[in-house]
């Protein structure tokens, strides 16, 4: 009963967030977004960081639904800084009055936002690629980018900590959506950022239509069997000739993370993403990576 609840409860608050979306307010007009969470200068978003022979690419960090560029990333930015990568994060799907919690604008526009960061980081560092971090919508968001807005020139891996990349039923409560009148409406015509994530929308559809890859990137995928927000879990894996996908629990039997913790503390994924980033030199992921 347990899933089931927590499930219930995201139903409602995806609900309750397309609803108060919906709201007037008086400080901000319709046309225009609020202005970005403004992230670190210090440690990460450092624009004068210039990657090293070590770690030539900068990192992009890409925030799930309801998160942006500070709390997202106040455990992952730090631990890959102090392995001496350069990282960046930014905000995307604002939307007007609703501050601090991001990510729920058009998918697609918020791929036009990655896309402008990422040859903002570009620009800075001198690099010729970047890599990207995602979680989930994060994680699922930028394959948009790598395919229909040129991305795959500029970016060297995505690397998806829980991401929906084929959507989500929410344990199934998503099927009950259209018995609840108007609800479908709402979350599209409001937040249409989460509207795009249920499994079977126009969006995805577009999204995953020949094939899950483009040619030239290296997938990772680390996902958790503990999920409760995009389910089945299963579903976030990717299937291509350059993809790696990764059972958290294949990792670390006794890991409990599901969706949040999974990409906001859990450092034996964190180990994972580390791997992902440097193949070359990667090194095994275990219970133990925990403590390291």
């Amino acid at each position: 009963m347990l899933p089931v609840r927590r499930a219930l409860g995201h139903l409602a608050a995806l609900l309750l967030v397309a609803a108060v979306a919906t709201v007037p307010v008086a400080t901000a007009h319709a046309s225009e977004a609020p202005a970005a969470t403004a992230a670190p200068s210090s440690g990460w978003n450092d624009y004068g960081c210039k990657p090293s022979a070590a770690h030539p690419r900068p990192v992009v960090l890409v925030h799930g639904t309801f998160g942006n560029s500070v709390d997202n990333w106040t455990a992952l930015a730090p631990y890959l800084t102090s392995r001496g990568y350069c990282v960046f994060s930014l905000d995307y799907g604002q939307l007007p009055g609703v501050p601090l919690f991001n990510g729920l604008g058009p998918i697609g526009r918020s791929a036009e936002q990655l896309s402008a960061f990422v040859d903002k980081v570009l620009a800075a560092t001198g690099a010729a690629r970047a890599d990207l971090v995602g979680h989930s919508q994060g994680g699922m968001m930028p394959r948009y980018y790598l395919r229909f807005l040129g991305g795959a020139a500029r970016v060297n891996a995505l690397v998806g900590i829980a991401p929906d990349n084929h959507g989500t039923t929410l344990d199934g409560l998503a099927n009950l959506l259209p018995y609840f009148p108007g609800a479908s409406g709402l979350l599209s015509a409001a937040t249409p950022g989460l509207a795009d994530q249920v499994a079977g929308s126009a969006f995805l559809t577009k999204l995953n239509a020949g094939g899950d890859t483009v040619p030239g990137v290296r997938y990772t995928v680390i996902a958790t069997k503990y999920d409760e927000v995009v389910t089945p879990w299963r579903t976030q894996y990717l299937t291509g000739s350059d993809v790696r996908n990764v059972l958290l629990q294949d990792l670390c039997a006794v890991d409990p993370s599901e969706h949040v913790t999974i990409g906001l503390f859990d450092r034996i994924a964190f180990h994972e993403v580390a791997n992902a980033l440097d193949p070359a030199h990667a090194t095994a992921t275990t219970c133990a990576s925990a403590f390291s």
